[in-house]
């Protein structure tokens, strides 16, 4: 089978796998060799995750979302349309369902360019990122309920759900973990309680602090701004406090990575 070389095969040759995906074919080389591990560069950044926003710098910056499966929601749901009326197992039949994986293929290929394109943007820029540790899997629950105690504005829930899981949080965090750790930079994941409802200026914790999706109030201090950039220096400060612990002596951690340290978080607050 040929196939593109679209670049150099560096190191030694581990394995080769070739796969398949709506009908094209992939060849992934897995190669070992050293790297020196670069110094970091660029200063700190937290980052708050959002769905009007996809992501919120505590510097004041943010990346507008890309929405994929919005973008592209009436073509598919046409193509599915189309493929219902077909005699299942019939010829149009697969040829519909080719045009459906098609355009799933495609929904999915423009998430991972754009997610690819802003870690590594972050990753390139900064020394040391902190994100919230978001249960993306509770957040996405359905509203449903049961029969005998049925769920409420279930369809606004739904439609909260989708745009949830449209904007690939997890794989943004996967993606900005690794590239990091290439540059010899750092990650930190803090837990997300409170990051909207604190005030940076006087550290008040109130839910009447956050007036609207867009907007913060403080009602002790009046200090406002922009409710994500408060959540975004909020995890800033706390990755701040997490970092310090693990590298005073609570935990030692790698070069490197990736730093979850829920003891450390624990001696810190003494």
């Amino acid at each position: 089978m040929r196939f593109r070389k679209s670049r150099e095969v560096l190191g030694v040759v581990k394995n080769v796998t070739v796969s398949q995906s709506s009908g094209r074919w992939f060849v992934s080389i897995q190669t070992e060799r050293e790297v020196a591990v670069p110094a970091p560069t660029g200063g700190a950044v937290g980052i708050d995750l959002g769905v009007a926003r996809f992501a919120t710098l505590s510097d004041g910056s943010y990346l507008a979302p890309l929405n994929s499966v919005r973008t592209h929601q009436a073509a598919l749901r046409k193509a599915q349309q189309a493929m219902s009326r077909k005699v299942k197992f019939s010829n149009n039949w697969k040829k519909a369902k080719a045009r459906v994986q098609k355009r799933q293929a495609h929904i999915a290929n423009a998430r991972r360019d754009y997610l690819h394109k802003a870690s590594t943007t972050i990753s390139q820029n900064h020394a040391l990122v902190v994100l919230e540790d978001l249960q993306v899997g509770n957040m996405a629950r359905s509203a449903r309920g049961s029969a005998e105690q049925p769920g409420r504005h279930v369809r606004q829930k739904s439609g909260l759900n989708r745009s949830i899981l449209d904007q690939g949080w997890y794989e943004f965090r996967r993606q900005l973990d690794y590239k990091l750790a290439w540059r010899g930079a750092h990650l930190v994941v803090v837990p997300p309680h409170n990051t909207s409802r604190t005030c940076p200026e006087c550290g008040h914790v109130a839910a009447g602090n956050r007036r609207s999706q867009a907007r913060f109030a403080c009602v002790e201090c009046g200090y406002q701004a922009n409710a994500d950039q408060v959540a975004a220096i909020n995890v800033l400060r706390a990755g701040h406090a997490r970092f310090a612990c693990e590298v005073s002596g609570a935990v030692r951690p790698p070069a490197a990575g990736t730093h979850r340290s829920d003891s450390g978080v624990a001696q810190c607050r003494a």
